[in-house]
């Protein structure tokens, strides 16, 4: 059922309301907000890259705040175990049979912090829980329910101690973005308020997890048209074709964003997506996606600079000579 103008009025004021709730304690970073929100309505996952202190964990926070469901978190560390994240069978002896005891995965909202110290074992427990909602233990499925967001938070890898994640996790991230330093303004206005410590503690619920449930099921029915998908393809493929990638964008970027990009439409209260759309969210969801060529990379190349060029190269549809 196509979306109406009322019901997309509706959607971009609980979106902006949403946004506002967040920036309580994450000031001056609305678009790095509304980006971990679009996630979070398209069922993507979100990875927070950035140097220690810029607040990758408050914004994971203040989120799970603002959702009033069930929330934790995972301090990953080079000793964690798969079965510290995802949960354990037990045996029960007074019942004689093993019970599954859930990890702190099961929860609307799981912060993993610092994703890139645990091992490449940890991390690969991950990748059937984000692509699907379901924890297999013992040949047995276990659902983590709707809504469901990992909101990860990893140092650069040349930082001490990190382990750089491999491409099929990447790919499980619907979207890749970084907080950085505030500007001076907003830093003046945060040292002044510098004795409140737990800056999240400041925002609290305003919104069920059905609510959010509800929003994206709206959000799937915004009209896209054929032309405006043609475009997104053109994008993705010529991210497989460009002289600087060894891997471009696989099938699932390309369907996650198409799915972000009718959240992105709907939030800015539209009830369907144009090309400007593709536009905004093409560096954040794809570029983390893309494996650059090693003399690239070495000459200076970044996965965002390739996917920004390709942008400036492809004309969009309403720009195309008839």
């Amino acid at each position: 059922m196509p979306v109406t103008q009322e019901q997309a009025t509706w959607f971009a004021d609980a979106f902006q309301k949403l946004v506002a709730n967040v920036d309580k304690a994450i000031v001056g970073k609305d678009h790095v907000i509304k980006l971990v929100l679009t996630a979070l309505i398209s069922d993507g996952h979100v990875l927070l890259e950035d140097y220690p202190g810029t607040g990758k964990t408050v914004l994971a926070k203040s989120l799970a705040n603002t959702l009033d469901g069930t929330t934790s978190r995972i301090q990953f560390t080079p000793d964690l175990l798969p079965s510290d994240v995802t949960g354990v069978q037990i045996y029960d002896q007074g019942k004689g049979r093993f019970q599954f005891h859930p990890g702190p995965i099961f929860a609307s909202i799981v912060l993993a912090d610092e994703i890139n110290r645990a091992s490449p074992k940890t991390q690969s427990a991950l990748l059937e829980v984000m692509e699907e909602g379901v924890v297999t233990i013992d040949g047995e499925g276990h659902s983590v329910g709707a809504p469901f967001l990992v909101i990860a938070t990893q140092n650069p890898v040349e930082q001490a101690g990190t382990y750089k994640l491999p491409e099929a996790q990447l790919d499980r991230f619907l979207i890749k973005t970084s907080l950085g330093y505030p500007d001076a303004k907003t830093a003046v206005g945060l040292l002044m308020d510098s004795s409140t410590r737990a800056r999240a503690s400041l925002v609290s619920p305003i919104i069920k997890p059905e609510s959010i449930v509800a929003m994206s099921a709206l959000a799937n029915e915004v009209h896209t048209d054929e032309a405006v998908m043609q475009y997104l393809a053109d994008i993705v493929d010529a991210t497989r074709k460009h002289r600087d990638v060894v891997l471009g964008v696989s099938m699932r970027g390309a369907m996650a964003l198409a799915r972000a990009v009718k959240t992105w439409a709907i939030a800015n209260g539209r009830t369907y997506v144009t090309p400007d759309d593709i536009r905004d969210l093409a560096v954040p969801v794809l570029a983390h996606r893309l494996v650059i060529d090693p003399e690239s990379d070495f000459a200076g190349v970044k996965a965002e600079d390739v996917v920004e060029r390709i942008l400036v190269d492809i004309e969009p549809p309403a720009y195309r000579a008839a």
